[in-house]
């Protein structure tokens, strides 16, 4: 693949800012942050840097024009190779013109036409939410995502022709997608004026997409959602973002889940959560008690002189996920009567009268 002009201009990895070393896990990372921050639908007026940004990760993103990146840098400009002195760069010593051919062939694409053809461009990732109840999340459920973004145009399937026509192969570039320019010892590819570097032309435009074969539309995107997923969790529907440039793969769809809260539960990773009021009496004398789960009820023993606060382990009545579910933890919450009959009044000081010792007493108050 030749090299663009740009190549010795534009230092990509300070584009992205990672160093020169960085994987290319870190390069993707880097790459979809920017990409995020700087997308002209989330920051208008952002074009220009976003273009940058993508122009640095289609090289640095692609193994093999990166190392070919690399080599470009690392040799330079050139300098010294336009004057006489072309072989001083080298130690001084004898330098033929069918040398430098040979060891810069490869890079400048002197001596391939015929092989040389625009990259492939991968398509942009989108993002979108997906709101889930609570109950929904906890069980898992197939539904759909609304996107808006780039799409094939469904007019003409991606092609870019009006019905009833197709592309016809660029005359200027013999369907290459790119031109040879000449430069003394080497020369530089570049993308093919006529056809836009795809290689084809179109004599008859889609009136749908002008010819782009893409256009922004509104699409559901059906998502698979597992059981026990969380909120703020994301999915990744691989092939779902916006279509390849140039034969180049599309992007990814990212879903980010909302789960809504649920009145009683709560939700600790796999396990649930639930506060339980008991009587004063029940936790003082123990009872058997009805407790609530998702799927009907349960019975707990709440032994005699069960303190307020303490947490009981119902198992395998949490989050049924793949793998090990979860429990329910029961946290007894002693009520208080905000309103107390005769009775009941007459009762409660019996019982204080019948109670001396304060439980405060180990606090020396």
């Amino acid at each position: 693949m030749a090299p663009q002009r740009e190549w010795f201009e534009k230092d990509y990895y300070k584009v992205l800012g990672v160093p020169e070393a960085a994987t290319e896990k870190e390069i993707t990372r880097a790459y979809r942050k920017l990409a995020k921050q700087y997308h002209p639908d989330a920051n208008p007026g952002s074009e220009e840097r976003f273009k940058e940004i993508s122009a640095a990760y289609d090289v640095l993103g692609d193994p093999a024009r990166r190392k070919e990146y690399d080599e470009v840098r690392r040799l330079g400009p050139l300098g010294g190779f336009g004057g006489a002195d072309a072989g001083a760069g080298f130690g001084g010593g004898s330098f033929r013109v069918d040398d430098l051919s040979d060891l810069l062939g490869g890079i400048f694409g002197r001596g391939q036409r015929g092989s040389t053809r625009v990259a492939p461009r991968r398509g942009e990732d989108v993002e979108a939410e997906l709101h889930l109840s609570f109950d929904e999340a906890v069980e898992g459920v197939t539904t759909t995502v609304n996107v808006t973004s780039e799409a094939a145009c469904s007019t003409c399937s991606g092609s870019g022709a009006a019905p009833g026509s197709t592309p016809t192969v660029c005359s200027v570039c013999g369907g290459r997608g790119v031109r040879d320019e000449n430069q003394g010892f080497f020369s530089f590819s570049q993308p093919c004026q006529a056809c836009g570097g795809r290689g084809v032309r179109i004599e008859q435009p889609c009136p749908t997409c002008r010819g782009t074969g893409v256009e922004r539309r509104a699409r559901q995107v059906k998502v698979r959602v597992p059981a026990g997923v969380e909120d703020g969790q994301r999915i990744r529907l691989k092939a779902r973002g916006t279509p390849g440039r140039n034969g180049g793969p599309p992007g990814d769809l990212y879903v980010t889940v909302r789960v809504a809260r649920h009145p009683m539960f709560g939700r600790k990773g796999r396990d649930l959560t639930l506060t339980l009021p008991v009587t004063f009496a029940e936790a003082a004398l123990g009872a058997d008690v009805n407790v609530p789960t998702l799927d009907g009820s349960v019975r707990l023993r709440i032994p005699a002189g069960t303190r307020s606060g303490r947490t009981f382990r119902v198992r395998g009545r949490g989050v049924r996920a793949k793998g090990a579910g979860g429990d329910l933890l029961v946290t007894v919450e002693v009520a208080v009567p905000q309103r107390l009959s005769d009775e009941q009044r007459k009762a409660i000081e019996a019982l204080a009268d019948a109670s001396p010792e304060s439980p405060r007493a180990h606090l020396g108050v």
